[in-house]
């Protein structure tokens, strides 16, 4: 059943405006809106779902990681990747769940490195254009992780080819991150217009899903299906405020440690990790 959306509104107007309706029929009128306005909701969501084909899905539901389209990610000079190992103990499928860890580094000698942490990426080997990316994923707290769940361009270089944050959260927090990066926001300092970072609530003990849809005149960021940030391309004198339509995006899956933003680790609280259940891209329907 469609319920016109105008003609709800045309009820809540017609209500408000006839004020020789009884109380009891104000009442009736009032029911008979709510009803339809679920309805709507109803039929909203269930015509959105049918927008999206589902075109690739990693259940991590072999033994080993698939290699044709993940990588350990290398150690580098940045706070996210300083830590970065290729240490087999930071890495498990385990019951169909990519599992990635952060540890107090007593395992390599030779490494000087406090903590090591596991982080993989499709870099090079696969690409995701306009479209729905959706991550299922539990985060273990502890006090200074930082786990990550974000998109680089296949061929620009950053800031300039911009950046996806689909999730970042710190320690022990009960909400997530969501930013957008780029020479816009990075190099002229501009975050206000339009707004580049948003925050989603989630359960900390559960699985919770967050997802980005990316579409040539926007990014569209979502946790638990609840939409919580729109980054749209403005009109606007200044550079690079919307890189995101001219580059295929690769992603990346990391257990970060550490750094100025989440601050000190507390090596009491480790080993963490955390455990993805799928990765879902979607095109949208023609």
């Amino acid at each position: 059943m469609f319920v016109d959306r105008g003609y709800v509104l045309y009820i809540c107007l017609f209500i408000s405006q006839n004020s020789k309706l009884s109380i009891m029929e104000n009442k009736i009128l009032l029911l008979f809106v709510i009803l339809m306005s679920f309805s709507f909701m109803y039929c909203s969501e269930d015509e959105n779902s049918r927008r999206w084909k589902l075109t690739w899905e990693e259940n991590f539901d072999e033994s080993t990681l698939n290699e044709s389209v993940w990588s350990k990610i290398p150690r580098g000079r940045s706070d996210w990747n300083n830590y970065m190992s290729d240490y087999d103990s930071l890495y498990d499928i385990e019951d169909g769940n990519l599992v990635l860890r952060g540890i107090q580094n007593v395992v390599l000698p030779n490494d000087t490195a406090p903590y090591i942490t596991g982080g993989v990426f499709t870099k090079d080997k696969k690409t995701f254009g306009f479209g729905r990316l959706e991550i299922r994923a539990k985060l273990q707290g502890a006090k200074g992780a930082w786990p990550a769940f974000w998109m680089l361009p296949a061929h620009g270089q950053w800031p300039k080819g911009g950046e996806i944050d689909i999730m970042e959260r710190l320690s022990f927090e009960d909400k997530v991150y969501q930013t957008v990066h780029s020479s816009y926001t990075h190099v002229l300092g501009i975050k206000d217009n339009p707004k580049t970072s948003s925050t989603g609530a989630i359960d900390p003990n559960e699985y919770n899903i967050y997802a980005v849809e990316k579409y040539p005149d926007s990014l569209v960021f979502f946790v638990n299906g609840k939409q919580t940030l729109t980054y749209p391309r403005i009109q606007t004198d200044k550079e690079g405020q919307f890189p995101f339509d001219e580059d295929e995006f690769y992603l990346l899956i990391d257990m970060q440690l550490g750094g100025s933003w989440v601050g000190a680790v507390d090596p009491k609280d480790l080993p963490v990790q955390m455990e993805i259940d799928w990765v879902r891209f979607y095109e949208l329907k023609e």
